[in-house]
């Protein structure tokens, strides 16, 4: 079971790692919008997944996103040697990455996992393991304030298991959000 707090703490954890670490460059435009339970509008052909564990919980961050030419003009931006692939997986690393850095200061026993790839239809499976919480969400990033270039859409689910009652509140200062460099291996 997890209480009404900590599910919002994973919330505003999540939107703080969306906000500073799915965009390519800081300051680049941003909106995450809840969408609760209900199932992605839109499917990509691919799933980015990220896990982090501990001891009490165990969360699952799924990315979806479309390998299109707004995707990949947006990721790759111009004269990238990287592949499509291997630039959003980085991306998708260091939002995990963000999120649990907010979930050390509540919890130090955190594992994470690399990113892998499935198809969509792994969400169909999220009943199975009976989630505690579980939230999706419509991210838009990149596109310009006149709306002349649309934004990148991306589909994120939070899902989190727990064994045990998980009861805890995170401060979140989105001031002292900051970019992170992508780093590519």
């Amino acid at each position: 079971m997890i209480t009404e707090r900590a599910a919002e703490s994973f919330r505003r954890i999540f939107e703080k790692a969306a906000l500073t670490r799915l965009v390519v460059q800081p300051g680049d435009r941003c909106e995450v919008i809840v969408q609760g339970q209900a199932p992605h509008a839109q499917t990509a052909e691919r799933a980015v997944i990220l896990t982090i564990s501990s001891i009490v919980f165990r969360l699952m961050l799924v990315l979806h996103v479309q390998d299109n030419a707004r995707s990949r003009a947006y990721y790759l931006r111009e004269d990238s040697a990287v592949s499509f692939d291997d630039s959003f997986l980085e991306v998708a690393n260091l939002c995990a990455g963000a999120i649990n850095q907010e979930l050390l200061r509540d919890f130090p026993d955190l594992g994470m996992s690399t990113p892998y790839v499935l198809g969509p239809q792994c969400e169909l499976h999220f009943d199975s393991m009976k989630p505690d919480y579980l939230c999706r969400f419509a991210v838009d990033v990149g596109g310009d304030a006149e709306g002349e270039v649309a934004p990148v859409r991306l589909a994120a689910t939070l899902c989190v298991c727990t064994d045990a009652t998980l009861d805890f509140a995170t401060e979140i200062d989105m001031a002292e959000a900051g970019g992170g460099e992508l780093e590519l291996f």
